[in-house]
């Protein structure tokens, strides 16, 4: 896996605010992988057109970790908008992502 932008399909220039997701991995590990794959499918589901995702692998650039301060991966960075938060895992807990990522209100579960 090596670093790239994943743009949203359907992209438009509307006054909803752009996502900025960055992903942290190391390798294509089987966690790596589900962490990348429930990711769009969050993103799809309740960001379409609005986000873009940078995946950066840790295992060809290990001083990237360095920046935002990853101590463990897979690790999801929401960059924009701000405030920047992090979520640690292979983010298959849905509402526990959406509370992380400020898109649903955390009602005390």
């Amino acid at each position: 896996m090596t670093q790239t932008d994943l743009k949203a399909s359907g992209d438009t220039d509307n006054d909803n605010e752009k996502w900025t997701l960055r992903l942290y991995v190391a390798g294509q590990t089987g966690r790596s992988l589900a962490a990348l794959s429930n990711l769009k499918t969050i993103c799809e589901e309740h960001l379409a057109g609005k986000y873009t995702i940078e995946v950066i692998d840790l295992i060809e650039k290990p001083q990237l970790a360095k920046g935002d301060q990853i101590l463990a991966v897979p690790t999801l960075v929401r960059l924009l908008p701000e405030p920047i938060r992090k979520i640690i895992g292979d983010l298959s807990e849905t509402e526990r992502v959406l509370v992380g990522l400020d898109l649903k209100p955390d009602h005390g579960s």
